[in-house]
């Protein structure tokens, strides 16, 4: 398919509360897209959601979808919704920004993936937090050798008990921790550690009542023996990061996932008789992510990094599923 001209005119399948406080701020701000509809099964809602971001037609998703001054798609939707509605999306010609994960397994992830291949279209999961820029300030530290030879690799990421109905605790509407939470330390690793990272062992912790996973931790490696450490869930404090022991010292990245674009991250490096705080340029990431998207629709420039990534990051959440010792609570 074509690149499309611009301003890429986007289409909103619900109306999530990450659309509300995060993507759609920043796509309004992008001067490459234009938010041109939203759809939702709570009409009010839709019209919040209009009346917010430029006044955009409110829609019912099967009359968004078949809308010929639609170019692009952006779907919010519950966990669980996300494979039928992306390839609904799909095949109605729409580029797809998709809210992560893509699918719940690696095989549907996979599906959609080539579909969108086959079809000359744009699909990309919206994992955020590569695209901030304190993440290549990491890169470039490790590379320079700032902790020495990668021994272990620790991540986190993890919130307070939420009220009883949030979709969350419902898998077969949220799909649990480990499908929330979970994905970004899995990211993490993946981004981090490279793609031949595998699975070792995991915990899950699922509530016994209604089968969702709450929390967990995982055990991963490299073939060269360099271990992640990866931990996440919804009934705890809240903690997010990112911590590097190497052979010669320590860098650990607090706000490694959620910074706001405010906010100045600091790095801390720790080696022997060294301290060191880095405090790094506020960044934008769900402003990086959006431009990105919209420049990939625009220019019709491949995605097929992000696209390995999505399949790796499904792989691992399916050997999760298939290794981990599941153990019930309340």
């Amino acid at each position: 398919m074509a690149a499309a001209q611009g301003p890429l005119r986007v289409g909103v399948l619900g109306c999530a509360d990450i659309a509300w406080r995060r993507t759609l701020p920043a796509m309004a701000a992008c001067p490459d897209i234009e938010v041109a509809a939203v759809a939702s099964r709570d009409e009010a809602k839709a019209r919040r959601f209009a009346a917010a971001f430029g006044d955009p037609r409110v829609l019912g998703y099967e009359e968004l979808l078949a809308s010929r001054d639609i170019d692009a798609v952006y779907i919010p939707l519950p966990v669980m919704m996300h494979a039928d509605w992306v390839a609904k999306a799909l095949r109605a010609g729409k580029h797809v920004l998709a809210e992560k994960p893509l699918a719940a397994d690696a095989k549907s992830a996979d599906g959609l993936l080539a579909l969108a291949e086959s079809r000359g279209l744009v699909l990309l999961e919206n994992v955020v937090f590569p695209h901030h820029s304190q993440h290549l300030r990491v890169r470039h530290l490790l590379a320079d050798g700032a902790v020495g030879e990668l021994r272990d690799f620790t991540s986190v990421f993890t919130i307070p008990p939420l009220p009883d109905e949030n979709m969350r605790y419902h898998p077969d509407i949220g799909g649990g921790a480990l499908l929330d939470m979970g994905i970004y330390p899995i990211r993490a690793a993946l981004h981090y550690l490279g793609s031949a990272l595998e699975v070792v062992h995991a915990v899950l912790r699922v509530r016994a009542r209604t089968g969702a996973v709450v929390s967990g931790r995982i055990l991963a490696c490299t073939p060269g023996g360099a271990t992640a450490d990866l931990v996440f869930g919804m009934e705890h404090s809240y903690r997010t990061g990112c911590a590097f022991a190497g052979s010669r010292g320590l860098l650990r990245l607090d706000r490694a996932f959620t910074p706001p674009p405010s906010f100045q991250p600091v790095l801390y490096i720790e080696r022997q008789d060294h301290r060191e705080e880095v405090t790094l340029p506020m960044d934008d990431q769900f402003g990086n992510i959006v431009r990105y998207f919209a420049n990939a629709v625009l220019t019709g420039s491949k995605t097929l990094d992000q696209s390995a990534a999505s399949r790796l990051q499904a792989r691992l959440i399916d050997d999760v599923e298939q290794t981990a010792i599941r153990i019930e609570v309340p």
